[in-house]
């Protein structure tokens, strides 16, 4: 079965969508067979980030009408992604039975890895994606609105699978020091308040050339693969892979 990776965030607008993508691509480099799947049921994106015409989306696998094979698309990137579909409320509002048959969709698909990009917030269906997640990376900024909202995610998440495997992305970080101290500060807040700490997997710093890369509907590290921000990603991608490896 696949291994479902989720990429969760309390709040719209930390990059969670851009490093969902870069992670896809970097495990995809690193050799794992890799599908992206767009889980943000209502705002989706990925599409429109990659530049991609999709005949087909989830909705439609879910409705029965095309196989998850049929829908995914084939990226140059080295990866496939199965399309969303933006502005749909039937799709916000699918009762759980369809959410697990959607997770148990993913689980068999014949990728390595599933890449989950879940929509931010904290409504049912984000979180019931995120509960059904092999692991989960909850992204956040320095931003306090941020912080406020991935611990929000996690206490929730403990809530809701107690089991559950979350790990804390710092994104649009000034350098890795600065990323490290906002992680110190979500982690010490789950200590104090949920009782247990939350690791940390990856930093990923700042960098212009990630803007230049979704004007142009480009994948990060096909456009700009030595940046700051592209081996902070494919550091991202070793660290799970190394975790993976160990457990």
């Amino acid at each position: 079965m696949s291994r479902l990776i989720g990429i969760a965030s309390g709040k719209g607008g930390v990059g969670k969508t851009v490093l969902a993508i870069g992670l896809a691509q970097a495990l995809a480099r690193a050799g794992r067979r890799v599908l992206l799947a767009d889980g943000d049921l209502g705002l989706a994106n990925v599409d429109v980030q990659l530049g991609l015409e999709a005949r087909h989306d989830l909705m439609a696998v879910l409705a029965g009408d095309v196989a998850l094979g049929g829908a995914a698309i084939r990226v140059e990137a080295g990866f496939e992604v199965l399309p969303g579909r933006s502005g749909s409320g039937a799709l916000a509002g699918l009762d759980p039975g369809w959410i697990d048959r959607f997770l148990a969709l993913l689980r068999e698909a014949p990728q390595d890895d599933v890449v989950l990009d879940i929509g931010a917030g904290l409504d049912p269906v984000p979180r019931r994606l995120s509960a059904g997640c092999d692991a989960l990376l909850v992204v956040a900024t320095d931003e306090p609105t941020s912080l406020t909202d991935a611990y929000a995610v996690l206490k929730l998440l403990r809530r809701d699978a107690p089991a559950a495997e979350a790990r804390v992305v710092v994104n649009l970080a000034a350098d890795t020091a600065a990323g490290a101290r906002t992680h110190a500060a979500l982690d010490r807040a789950c200590r104090g308040f949920l009782g247990r700490g939350v690791p940390l997997a990856g930093v990923v710093r700042r960098d212009p050339k990630v803007r230049d890369a979704i004007r142009h509907q480009a994948p990060l590290l096909t456009r700009h693969p030595t940046c700051p921000a592209a081996r902070d990603l494919e550091a991202l991608a070793a660290g799970l892979m190394a975790a993976r490896a160990a457990a």
